[in-house]
């Protein structure tokens, strides 16, 4: 475990962890370095630590976390390839901060209402060394790009890639984040079954709508694809 990591999950916890990552990646056909991956199970471990307290999520127990949140995260990986990228109503920081450790190269910004996962999201930051990791607190439509940035919470230019895990319906994911996607960008929108009547209610069709295959998951996951030409 990192320096300065939380020591709440024994030894034998984390190697069952580890086990469970490394089948994870190698079903998904996913490689990651053994820092990523080390860096990863301290981001379960800090989730595990905060959530006895503040309840940022709703899975309680680690080896959960590792499929529900971090090889979930993960599935989206083949389809991020941009160099700045925004995470809106990020949470405890799903699949931002599992795409800012495993795409060191990716400025990845962070944005959610609420303080405490504000607050966590920042600790993750800090702890594990996260250097192209920012952390908006806000609400998404009361963001602009600051034309002189001169605080980390302002967002320096426009974004290629708008992605969203659990924010809202697809019709209101687009209106109230479009001023901040670039042209030719492209909006990710991660459901679970195909939400046909959320493309019905908005007028939208979707670019592209790829099946997203989560190790050990027996539930439908897809990404919704939109592209902003």
């Amino acid at each position: 475990m990192t320096a300065n990591m939380p020591s709440n999950l024994k030894q034998e916890a984390r190697a069952q962890l580890q086990a469970k990552l490394e089948a994870g990646l190698l079903e998904m056909g996913l490689n990651l370095s053994a820092e990523q991956q080390q860096k990863l199970l301290d981001y379960v471990a800090l989730i595990y630590k905060w959530n006895q307290v503040h309840n940022l999520t709703a899975v309680r127990e680690p080896l959960e976390m590792v499929t529900l949140h971090i090889l979930d995260s993960l599935s989206v990986l083949p389809w991020i390839e941009c160099k700045r990228l925004l995470d809106v109503g990020a949470g405890a920081g799903l699949p931002s901060i599992v795409l800012a450790i495993c795409l060191p190269e990716l400025q990845v910004t962070a944005i959610d209402a609420v303080q405490k996962k504000v607050s966590f999201m920042r600790q993750v930051k800090a702890q594990l060394g996260l250097a192209n990791f920012t952390v908006i607190h806000g609400r998404i439509e009361e963001q602009e790009v600051a034309e002189s940035a001169t605080s980390g919470q302002e967002i320096k230019a426009k974004f290629d890639v708008i992605i969203s895990r659990a924010f809202s319906e697809i019709g209101l994911f687009v209106k109230l984040t479009s001023h901040l996607l670039a042209e030719g960008g492209m909006w990710l929108a991660m459901k679970g079954s195909i939400p046909q009547h959320e493309f019905e209610k908005s007028g939208i069709t979707p670019s592209e709508i790829k099946v997203l295959k989560v190790a050990g998951l027996d539930a439908q996951r897809h990404l919704v694809i939109l592209r902003n030409d």
